[in-house]
């Protein structure tokens, strides 16, 4: 499945129709929560519950990503890309919007579970696609500019959330309906994809199997998860909760100080062939962790929100050297009747740290400290050494493996 003129090079095939909905479908893929971290203040004023409950939310969106990708990816893999991604966008769209409309904190929950089924898999399929449609250099470019796009859009996002929440709480939701849109322009665009394939389902998992327990994938899997973990635990779920306990920020600049996060990763990201080209992929996961550990680290001493951006933005830096390098690395060990299924794999275990996250670090800066904004300001530098740790670690262990 290749774009002939297209799938080689070295810089991006910016008139390729295919790579516009590989980056379309991305940014769909990011707005399930990154549009809604600054909403979350409102959202738990709105329906009269804790902070452990507004990071439900989240977490229930995550869940199905959890339990389900690594069978979406499988599906792709034996009845084509198509087939799979158009039905998960055109869900995701009308779950996430039908959320307007609700009267109840649970009815919330019920349509955020079911638009996490639509959300399961969209950053994977692309990352499926990417392998599927290019090669060689060109496919390090574009896997590093759909990180960047990700983090473009994890920047823009906050911006629209916050000022349309600002408006009405109820827009945010109704902007989901985008992903409608982008379900119906690829439905020409992307190939159905019918496969040959004739390898049953449960061979099919036992070769996943034999693949994701190799050790190098084990690394990858755990980078994911901590990543993931801290991400949208610390920077998306718990800062915003700070800033608007302490500080009192409202929705808009909530929105403007979460983003420049995801500026700072897109900047990073959209560098990153160059960077892999001067040095190893396990030197820059190192010092994506280190980078993370030091911005959770500096939660404890920070006194304004313009500290907490300037936080944010070495936090984001990190973060744009830790994913390229993950998924560079776990498209090219899979074989490419074995991708969709094996980025799969990768997605239920960092949509497990996303699901963790967002309970995790508000639920113990609740449960042990006299409030959850004392809480925050201890628990984040904890989670700031816990990066380090990881980081210093997965290197180690690379390194162990190599040799």
């Amino acid at each position: 499945m290749t774009d002939e003129n297209t799938s080689t090079g070295r810089g991006a095939p910016w008139s390729s129709p295919r790579f516009h909905i590989i980056l379309a479908n991305s940014l769909i893929g990011v707005m399930g929560v990154s549009l809604l971290s600054p909403v979350l203040p409102a959202l738990r004023t709105v329906f009269a519950v804790s902070d452990t409950q507004i990071g439900l939310i989240i977490t229930v969106f995550t869940i199905p990503g959890m339990l389900i990708t690594p069978f979406v990816g499988i599906a792709a893999d034996k009845f084509g890309r198509r087939r799979i991604l158009v039905p998960l966008l055109l869900l995701f769209g009308v779950a996430g919007s039908m959320i307007a409309f609700t009267k109840t904190y649970e009815q919330v929950l019920v349509l955020r579970f079911v638009q996490g089924i639509g959300g399961s898999a969209l950053v994977t399929l692309s990352l499926t696609l990417a392998g599927d449609y290019y090669e060689g250099s060109r496919q390090k470019a574009v896997i590093g500019l759909n990180s960047s796009v990700l983090g473009l859009g994890a920047a823009v996002f906050p911006l629209i959330g916050g000022l349309l929440a600002g408006i009405r709480w109820e827009l945010p939701f109704v902007f989901f309906g985008i992903s409608i849109v982008v379900g119906l322009v690829a439905i020409p665009l992307i190939e159905k994809g019918e496969t040959s394939q004739t390898t049953s389902t449960k061979a099919q998992l036992s070769q996943i199997w034999e693949v994701a327990t190799q050790p190098t994938a084990f690394g990858i899997y755990v980078a994911a998860f901590a990543t993931f973990f801290l991400y949208y635990g610390a920077v998306l779920t718990a800062v915003p909760l700070l800033l608007s306990g302490k500080y009192g920020t409202q929705e808009p600049y909530l929105g403007i100080i979460i983003s420049v996060v995801s500026v700072s990763n897109a900047v990073i990201a959209a560098r990153y062939g160059r960077l892999q080209a001067i040095t190893s992929m396990n030197a820059l996961i190192i010092v994506g962790f280190v980078l993370n550990g030091v911005a959770l680290l500096g939660v404890r001493i920070a006194s304004s929100p313009l500290h907490i951006a300037v936080l944010l933005i070495v936090y984001g830096a990190g973060f744009g050297l830790i994913m390229p390098s993950l998924n560079s690395a776990i498209v090219n060990i899979a074989t490419a009747d074995q991708r969709a299924s094996m980025l799969g794999v990768n997605t239920s275990v960092l949509r497990l740290g996303q699901t963790l996250g967002p309970l995790t670090l508000p639920g113990l800066s609740e449960v042990l400290f006299s409030s959850a904004v004392v809480g925050y300001q201890t628990v984040l530098p904890v989670f700031g050494i816990f990066a380090a740790v990881i980081g210093l670690g997965i290197g180690g262990f690379t390194k162990y493996q190599e040799a």
